[in-house]
């Protein structure tokens, strides 16, 4: 994995170790039937019910200044659009405030067992997109957060978004309660059925979209669910040509719309950002390198998307191929460190756009096939990838309470799978066991946790009705 080693055990947080099974194979490979032993065992140290109980530190942190710590860098002009967005709703607030999660998380329980974590692995944080070989496929897609840790937090991080974003639905306790149920037994069927695959055979291992297609039953859903994915396979390089682009003068350009999108005229910014897309390309295999010789770059822009990542410097990227019908838009964004190594041990990083990168390629089953990094001049990193190849994610205001289930088992076992590409897959499989004893206990965590994040949200939508902090429409 990414700045840690093989084995996968180094303990974070509160906690025990799976143990050190290694110790008795001659070959210094654990059987694995003492992995998964191990993983059993480290219920001892750390019983699957302890992970059920949270309560905000004594000492812990005023959230809204941790924000505006977690600014700090960004973008001075974006942040009220920041801020507005993330007060719109306790969800937007908990999509933005990353790093006050990464800190609560650093005072739970944890076995010791090591994963390349996905770093911010809320609901809206997977989906579908298109693999090289143009297949849809369904899987984690935002890594700006990915370091190693404890493989626990990222399973935390996803069934607290499920409830906030459940409450926000305004749906019954009970409902939102099974949403992450459901996300932490996906999660723990996954791993379970992964840990009997071979090495190999769990590496190659995703999630096609077709193949769940055939898996939901025929009539009005299946028909509903071939149309969403039909939807998807429209939005790729073209869609978003014919959406962010005009011809202007007989040449092909960006379309102003400020704040979310502004075309970089000649001078001194629109220049290092060429710099960088040419420094870029030494990034990728020769293959890809080849293919993007042949398009040219016509036109640059700022583009500010998301919550989390506004005021961090983003910028799309026109390309041309053959002639103006044959369009690639690549996506330029600032990668800093993740919210995640204030509260972990690990190798340092010597470039956070190749960090970005690096998490991706371990934990995606199939990555974008123009995934890059660069560095630029003044020491920024940045990481590169298509704008939108086929890419779909959850409609969360208008899927009714049975899909958002089914999405959220689906969540758990990708996240599964993605965890289980760079750590110890027997003894995660070991120590969460048959019976559902730790989904409950993530779970009532959860809920707990989306009690705090309700209060702080309340604080933050009090600081800027207040005027402490700056906000603009979202």
């Amino acid at each position: 994995m990414v700045g840690s080693g093989r084995d996968g055990t180094e303990a974070e947080g509160r906690g025990g170790r799976a143990g050190d099974a290694r110790a008795t194979a001659a070959d210094g490979r654990p059987p694995a039937e003492a992995r998964e032993a191990a993983g059993r065992a480290a219920r001892e140290a750390v019983p699957r019910s302890a992970h059920a109980a949270w309560s905000p530190d004594p000492d812990r942190p005023d959230p809204v200044a941790a924000v505006v710590r977690a600014e700090k860098g960004r973008d001075p002009s974006l942040l009220a659009l920041r801020h507005g967005r993330m007060a719109a709703s306790p969800f937007a607030f908990f999509r933005g405030a990353a790093a006050v999660m990464a800190a609560d998380l650093a005072a739970t329980p944890v076995t010791g067992i090591r994963v390349q974590l996905g770093g911010d692995a809320h609901l809206l944080n997977f989906g579908a997109y298109a693999a090289p070989d143009r297949r849809l496929v369904f899987d984690l897609d935002d890594f700006d957060e990915t370091h190693p840790g404890p493989w626990e937090w990222d399973l935390k991080r996803l069934a607290a978004s499920l409830v906030v974003a459940g409450r926000d639905r305004r749906l019954r306790a009970s409902d939102t309660r099974s949403l992450a149920m459901a996300a932490v037994g996906g999660y723990r069927a996954k791993m379970r059925e992964l840990a009997a695959l071979s090495d190999l055979d769990t590496w190659y291992a995703r999630i096609d979209v077709e193949g769940l297609v055939r898996k939901v039953p025929s009539g009005v859903e299946r028909d509903e669910v071939r149309g969403v994915l039909a939807a998807a396979a429209t939005r790729d390089n073209v869609h978003s040509f014919a959406r962010l682009t005009a011809l202007v003068d007989g040449r092909r350009q960006f379309v102003d719309r400020p704040p979310t999108l502004e075309r970089l005229p000649e001078g001194a910014e629109r220049e290092r950002m060429v710099r960088i897309l040419e420094r870029y390309p030494a990034s990728l295999a020769d293959d890809q390198q080849e293919l993007l010789s042949r398009y040219r770059l016509v036109d640059v822009a700022r583009k500010t998307v998301g919550v989390g990542s506004v005021g961090l410097a983003a910028c799309v990227a026109l390309y041309l191929g053959r002639d103006d019908d044959d369009p690639l838009v690549l996506q330029v964004k600032e990668a800093r460190p993740s919210v995640l190594a204030a509260h972990l041990a690990g190798a340092p990083t010597a470039d956070e756009g190749h960090r970005v990168v690096a998490g991706q390629r371990l934990m995606q089953a199939a990555s974008d096939t123009f995934l890059g990094w660069a560095r630029g001049s003044h020491g920024t990193s940045y990481y590169v990838r298509q704008l939108a190849d086929m890419k779909w994610s959850l409609d969360l205001a208008g899927t009714p309470p049975k899909g958002l289930a089914l999405f959220a088992r689906l969540c758990g076992q990708a996240l599964a799978r993605a965890h289980a590409r760079s750590g110890d897959r027997l003894a995660i499989a070991g120590y969460l066991g048959s019976g559902d004893a730790f989904d409950r206990a993530v779970a009532a965590f959860a809920e707990a946790y989306a009690d705090r994040n309700a209060l702080d949200h309340h604080a933050f939508q009090a600081a800027v009705a207040e005027g402490r902090l700056p906000a603009a429409p979202g």
